[in-house]
């Protein structure tokens, strides 16, 4: 169990015998026990307490001389919480209800009459083993946060659902454009889409058309000869030719002018290219994966982007969210940003106060993941203890947007957003989730299949 879960372990005992209920509950001094008397009881305590282990007779009512309620439960409570430890008890055909109980996916089997001291060791080591795998659940999940998809983290349905769309066209040898406002993390989803692309063996090329002088751009991306223009003093391959065999990503594409989209179209058509002051037509296979903040749709529909181009650009187009628009994620990055800013500082600051964390959840971040990330190095700097407070990152009133005036949409849409935040706060623990939100976790569970949500 993690620090913010009871201090004990949470035992739960389900056994409709009452005597052997208490001699159980006397047994485990170190736990702390809940019991359970029938299926809808044990049901109940699952969801309620969570326990990592559980001691489950096979002999339930309405069937307390047969298995087959026993067995039911054992499923259901599997099914619900896979990572219980369920070790099953039977005095009925005791070699076939324990083959049975295992194939199933019990912990563990014992048969009846018990020994209190034998049933001691064994939920002794599952308890070991239970925090064994949570531990190591963790350490993936942090190793695979920090990775990520191109290096991205995040934590919400939304970014989720990106990623898996970028994941399916990855393999697939077509052009992806990907559309979001400034600071989302295009070029980090594009460094993705390279990554997971099993037929570019090449580099990953990035040049963003709008930091280079038009004048400047054609050279960039073509290459040029020597003595194609002043200062031009030997050969050069442009950015096109260095991505052969590999991705070529083209951010900010809305700024490319006119005159050179026409030659950009000439090269996806063809896949070949003339270096500025040259006459030979050099082939390049490489992939594309282009992306803009501005509203190419608009572009194309008053003449400032080439409507064929567009085209040959956006075969897959991937709509990039808002950090305001990923409940959750702010807070996740926030604590990533302060590790590594205090480390790259040498710094003693070790993460975000609370009230800070609230603050970044109500923020509207306008500038998205690079506000937030210029912020956060910000604040650690300044923070006078180990903890960055509200106070630290200096945010002021939220301009964040009108919420809905339609009350039952305003309640759903900020029932959603508590939860997912508290969620992500907890990292996915739901006692901690339901403690931050201030409410049962019954409650809670009822809430989450409400909004078809995932704890």
């Amino acid at each position: 169990m993690s620090g913010v879960d009871a201090i004990r372990p949470v035992l739960l005992i389900v056994e409709d015998d009452q005597a052997l209920q208490r001699q159980l509950r006397w047994a485990y001094e170190g736990y702390e026990i809940v019991c359970a008397a029938s299926r809808g009881e044990a049901i109940e305590a699952l969801r309620s307490h969570e326990p990592a282990v559980v001691t489950l007779d096979l002999g339930l009512p309405p069937d307390p001389d047969g298995t087959t309620e026993g067995f039911a439960a054992l499923a259901e409570i599997l099914s619900l919480k896979p990572d219980t430890k369920v070790i099953v008890a039977s005095g009925h055909g005791a070699r076939d209800s324990a083959v049975n109980a295992i194939a199933l996916g019990a912990w563990d089997f014992y048969a009846k009459p018990i020994d209190i001291d034998a049933l001691g060791l064994i939920v002794a080591r599952a308890f070991h083993v239970h925090a064994l795998e949570a531990e190591n659940r963790r350490l993936v999940a942090r190793t695979a946060a920090s990775e990520g998809f191109g290096g991205l983290l995040y934590a919400s349905d939304e970014m989720a659902a990106v990623v898996r769309t970028i994941e399916r066209v990855a393999p697939a040898d077509v052009s992806v454009m990907l559309l979001g406002a400034s600071g989302t993390g295009k070029e980090l989803l594009a460094r993705g889409v390279h990554d997971a692309s099993s037929r570019r063996r090449g580099e990953f090329v990035a040049i963003n058309c709008a930091a280079i002088p038009e004048t400047l751009l054609e050279s960039e991306l073509f290459g040029h000869e020597k003595g194609a223009f002043t200062g031009a003093v030997k050969t050069t391959p442009g950015k096109i030719e260095q991505a052969a065999g590999g991705t070529l990503f083209l951010d900010e594409i809305g700024d490319v002018p006119l005159p050179l989209q026409v030659k950009l179209l000439r090269f996806l058509q063809e896949r070949v290219i003339e270096r500025v002051g040259g006459r030979k037509a050099i082939p390049v296979d490489t992939r594309i994966v282009c992306a803009t903040h501005r509203n190419l749709d608009a572009m194309v529909a008053d003449g400032r982007f080439r409507e064929d181009l567009y085209y040959r650009l956006a075969e897959i187009v991937v709509r990039i969210p808002g950090l305001a628009e990923r409940p959750g994620d702010a807070g996740l990055l926030a604590r990533a940003f302060v590790r590594r800013h205090a480390a790259a500082m040498k710094l003693a600051v070790t993460g975000l106060a609370p009230d800070a964390l609230a603050a970044i959840d109500a923020w509207g971040w306008p500038g998205n993941v690079r506000e937030l990330e210029n912020r956060i190095k910000r604040a650690v700097i300044m923070a006078d203890g180990k903890l960055v407070t509200a106070a630290d990152l200096d945010l002021g009133a939220d301009p964040g947007a009108t919420p809905p005036l339609n009350l039952r949409a305003a309640r759903e849409a900020a029932d959603r957003k508590a939860i997912r935040q508290a969620l992500a706060r907890a990292e996915g623990n739901i006692a901690a989730a339901s403690r931050l939100l201030g409410i049962s976790r019954p409650t809670l569970y009822d809430l989450l299949k409400t909004h078809d949500l995932h704890g």
